[in-house]
């Protein structure tokens, strides 16, 4: 991936919406389109199915597809049906999610996520870089041949320097979420790449950022949206200690001020949001994906002048 990347994440109602945004972000050339899975919600992978049909030039990402409700043999079967529809655009993200909706929705035990997901991108990268896959594990023991890998990036979630690591170590690359920039710069790139400095294989992880984004002139509309975004974040146990060791201690109290909010969601008119992303970008990051946070009556309008900044970029 030549240069820094800037990406779209997006949240529709409805995998309509999902897919129409998809096709104008296409239209209008933004470069990637990110799609999360979470509980009972519309699968990433199955959209994307229908998007990779539908669109030419976007690449498709995943961030993330919880690990711990899907056997990896799911994912891989998956993964190569995209990797077969839309050839060299579909990007792979993976993690273990979190306790409160492993455990508290799907009543799967979060034990040890870190050596999980080891174990886990060990399994995907073997099936759908090389083929053949024989892994015994602590966790997992499986056996069998993808004919012709797709051979597909493999990205893993990360949020403090401990998955920052095994992402350089196992993985192509990081995708991190809501993460302020510093943090990014000081400590989830040094992290990313002392664990890179334990590979064998030569290839440079990514480091993925994110942030909520939307251009508009109604300030107190975009940290009122902020807020309501990312008021879920900080009551995460994962989440609250990152924001704390980047300096947010109040994440701890499940709250975040107005300051901290506006250094992790970017909102204003097209210099300032550009401004905003071109921050994260000097942060040494790889690509950003850029959650779309839609504000006033008409939802669309938002959506398409919001996308035709990143189309621009950068």
């Amino acid at each position: 991936m030549a240069g820094p990347v800037i990406g779209v994440a997006i949240h529709e109602a409805t995998v309509a919406d999902t897919l129409a945004v998809i096709r104008r972000a296409d239209e209008l050339g933004v470069a990637a389109a990110w799609l999360t899975t979470g509980g009972v919600g519309p699968d990433s992978m199955t959209v994307f199915a229908a998007a990779a049909v539908q669109t030419n030039r976007i690449k498709l990402g995943t961030a993330i597809v919880p690990t711990f409700p899907r056997h990896p043999f799911v994912v891989i079967q998956q993964a190569v049906v995209l990797g077969q529809l839309a050839p060299g655009r579909f990007r792979l993200g993976v993690g273990p999610s979190h306790k409160p909706s492993i455990e508290g929705s799907f009543g799967i035990p979060f034990d040890r996520p870190l050596e999980h997901l080891r174990e886990y991108t060990t399994i995907l990268r073997q099936a759908l870089q090389s083929g053949p896959v024989d892994f015994e594990g602590q966790r997992f023991k499986v056996h069998a041949r993808v004919t012709n890998p797709p051979s597909l990036p493999i990205f893993i979630s990360a949020l403090r320097p401990a998955s920052y690591a095994l992402a350089g170590e196992i993985s192509d690359g990081a995708i991190s979420w809501v993460t302020p920039a510093h943090f990014l710069r000081d400590a989830a790139g040094p992290a990313l790449r002392d664990g890179a400095a334990r590979r064998s294989d030569g290839r440079r992880p990514l480091l993925i950022g994110h942030a909520f984004a939307v251009v508009t002139e109604d300030d107190d509309a975009g940290l009122r949206t902020a807020r309501e975004r990312l008021t879920t974040y900080a009551r995460l146990p994962f989440y609250q200690e990152m924001f704390a060791a980047a300096g947010f201690p109040e994440a701890r109290q499940g709250t975040l001020s107005d300051a901290r909010l506006r250094d992790v969601a970017l909102f204003g008119d097209e210099r300032t949001v550009e401004a905003g992303i071109r921050r994260y970008l000097d942060a040494g990051l790889d690509e950003l994906i850029v959650s779309l946070m839609p504000i006033g009556p008409d939802r669309s309008a938002s959506i398409d002048r919001t996308l035709r900044l990143l189309a621009t970029l950068p």
